[in-house]
């Protein structure tokens, strides 16, 4: 969620300590290979609120259209494979509060989910995030239509949605979420838990959300709220994985989303999901799930990607994997050799559904403890045996000033194209930026 007006909250971590988990066979950063970067588009005044939480999307039918959004109403389009972009603003009659996700499907149509507040107050209103929101275009991007709702449940609020299409067939969608019975309650009567919903019709309707796990958290965003769902499907199963408590949860359903089998966890994630890095206000280490779709020797393999702040000078970003449909999972590792104890964080992974590549952007600090980041790319041809780690940002920067920095970045990769997404701060601007990357460029 955008919590624009609330990031006064003051947050805690548990506190604790552990050593770095095992890490990949030894690897060397290229620096040698710089893609071209873009600027997609930049907030036009710091009083604004800055574009931030990106998300993007290649058409499969045609890769030369991309369509992005971002924080709070920004929809991007590009018809030239990224290299020049228009921006508008989505309209909705249930209203945008943020937290956007773009997919689109086999066909070329794309989908945009997003929060809602229909009154237009946000905060002020008692209907602020009361339903998750679905806008579809059958034209790249150009036009939407005003929406469907999806979970409406007054007064509980609806929050922090992943979306998903399923690849055997356009019509199936998938979206899985956190509700709050009051965001932000001290109560300890309020509760929060995970939902799903599906579409079986383009969107046009929404089954009622049914509860995934059995676990109910707090209503405080913080590690005792499960949070940060994303979805995965071989076009039988369904994936799902979110965060809570210390530990990445993982379920499934094997019959299209009707029942979910007893969630469990497939990792601890040492001190929770919510953490702190220097000069931005909050970060998390939500899960990232993706599924080996190719006819490569890995297809139908489960990939599971997060994020862990081991201490106050070590986040780390690792992987798991499942080769039996989720009941069983690899030994977690880092996605790089990386001696320093440096902060390496706001992770997010796409499998290529053609090749079986993974793709990894991340932020790394440029030295431990230094207000610079950067943006890196790590890339596994092999199942996640082993990891390439490309720099892919023109200049490292600082993002402090921004007035909101988000919560997450994006990936998307598609034949051998591959658009990584992510926010940055220049002369106290908040801008979002892609690079141009080939698959057969990366050497």
């Amino acid at each position: 969620m955008n919590h624009f007006f609330l990031l006064t909250l003051t947050f805690s971590l548990i506190g604790c300590s552990i050593k770095k988990v095992i890490s990949t066979p030894k690897n060397t950063i290229n620096t040698t290979y710089r893609p071209k970067n873009v600027k997609i588009y930049e907030q036009t005044s710091k009083n604004t609120l800055g574009p931030c939480e990106p998300s993007i999307f290649i058409n499969p039918k045609n890769p030369q259209y991309l369509v992005a959004g971002s924080v709070l109403d920004y929809v991007h389009t590009s018809q030239d494979g990224g290299i020049h972009w228009t921006t508008k603003q989505l309209r909705s009659k249930y209203g945008i509060w943020g937290d956007p996700t773009v997919v689109a499907d086999t066909n070329g149509t794309f989908y945009y989910f997003h929060l809602s507040d229909p009154e237009g107050t946000n905060w002020k209103s008692n209907h602020i995030l009361d339903r998750i929101v679905v806008q579809k275009s059958t034209d790249n991007g150009t036009t939407w239509n005003t929406g469907a709702g999806i979970g409406l449940n007054t007064p509980k609020q609806q929050d922090k949605q992943w979306a998903l299409i399923n690849p055997s067939n356009n019509n199936e969608l998938y979206v899985a979420w956190t509700e709050f019975d009051a965001y932000n309650s001290f109560n300890p009567n309020n509760h929060s838990r995970i939902l799903f919903s599906k579409s079986t019709n383009g969107s046009i309707s929404w089954s009622t959300p049914i509860q995934i796990g059995s676990h109910e958290g707090d209503c405080l965003d913080d590690d005792l709220t499960p949070e940060g769902t994303t979805l995965a499907s071989n076009g039988t199963n369904i994936y799902v994985s979110w965060a809570f408590d210390a530990k990445i949860w993982f379920s499934k359903s094997t019959n299209n989303g009707k029942s979910w089998s007893k969630e469990f966890p497939i990792t601890n994630q040492p001190n929770g999901w919510k953490y702190d890095i220097k000069n931005i206000t909050r970060c998390n280490g939500f899960p990232v799930m993706g599924i080996d779709l190719s006819e490569s020797k890995e297809k139908g393999t489960l990939y599971l990607n997060w994020s862990s702040q081991l201490n106050d000078n070590q986040t780390d970003i690792f992987i798991s994997k499942s080769t039996d449909e989720g009941n069983t999972w690899s030994t977690p590792k880092t996605i790089y050799s990386d001696k320093e104890f440096a902060h390496h964080f706001f992770n997010w992974m796409s499998v290529d559904p053609k090749t079986g590549y993974i793709y990894i952007v991340y932020y790394k600090e440029t030295k431990p403890k230094s207000s610079l980041i950067e943006v890196h790319l790590s890339v596994s041809k092999n199942g996640a045996q082993t990891f390439s780690d490309y720099l892919i940002s023109k200049a490292p920067f600082n993002p402090k000033g921004a007035n909101f920095f988000g919560d997450y970045n994006n990936i998307n990769a598609y034949n051998g194209i591959i658009r990584p997404i992510w926010t940055q701060v220049e002369d106290g601007l908040v801008s979002i930026w892609t690079a141009l990357i080939n698959e057969k460029d990366l050497k």
